[in-house]
C-alpha cells in the first residue's frame, strides 16, 4: 500500500480522534495476552522487553501479536547499544580511521548505531511510545495530584 502507516484504531482513541474522520471499529482485535519474550534476543534486547512490556500492558497496548514487532523494537535497541558501547571505547582515538589507501574513513559503528536508532524510533511510534507520540494520547485518568510539577504547569498562566 502506498501512503502513510494507517494509525491503529486504539491509539486514534486515545489521542481522541483528532481528525474527526469515522473510526474502525471493525478492525481486528487480538487477544490482550502478553507475548512471551522470544530466546534469540540479544542481551540488551531482552532487558528493554523487561522494561517495555509492563508498561504496554499497563495502558492496554500489547497483544499476543505484537512480539514480532516489539522483538524486532528491542534487538534494533540492543543492536543500537552494542555499536554505542564500541564508539565508547573508540573515542579515545576517535571516530575515524584511515584506509590502506590513505583516506579517512568514519567508522562502520557510527552509521551502525544511527541505522538502529532511527529503526527504534520507528517502532516506538508504532506502539505510541515516543515522547511526540504519547503527547497525543489521553487514557482518561487523571494525573496525581501529588506531582508537583504538574500542579505548578496547571497553576501558571496559558499552561494546561
Amino acid at each position: 500500500m502506498r501512503g502513510r502507516i494507517p494509525k491503529p484504531t486504539h491509539l486514534k482513541i486515545l489521542e481522541g480522534n483528532p481528525g474527526k474522520r469515522p473510526l474502525n471499529l471493525d478492525e481486528p482485535k487480538p487477544r490482550p495476552l502478553t507475548p512471551t519474550c522470544p530466546a534469540w534476543l540479544t542481551g540488551e534486547a531482552k532487558r528493554e522487553w523487561k522494561r517495555l512490556v509492563p508498561e504496554l500492558e499497563a495502558v492496554g497496548l500489547l497483544t499476543i501479536v505484537d512480539r514480532g514487532a516489539l522483538a524486532a523494537c528491542c534487538q534494533a535497541y540492543g543492536r543500537m547499544v552494542e555499536a554505542e558501547k564500541f564508539l565508547q571505547r573508540a573515542a579515545k582515538t576517535g571516530f575515524m580511521f584511515k584506509t590502506p589507501s590513505g583516506y579517512l574513513q568514519q567508522l562502520p559503528q557510527v552509521s551502525i548505531a544511527h541505522k538502529y536508532a532511527a529503526q527504534y524510533r520507528s517502532f516506538l511510534a508504532l506502539f505510541g511510545l515516543s515522547p511526540a507520540d504519547r503527547t497525543r494520547l489521553s487514557t482518561g485518568e487523571s494525573v496525581d495530584e501529588a506531582d508537583e510539577m504538574e500542579q505548578l504547569l496547571r497553576q501558571r498562566p496559558g499552561g494546561r
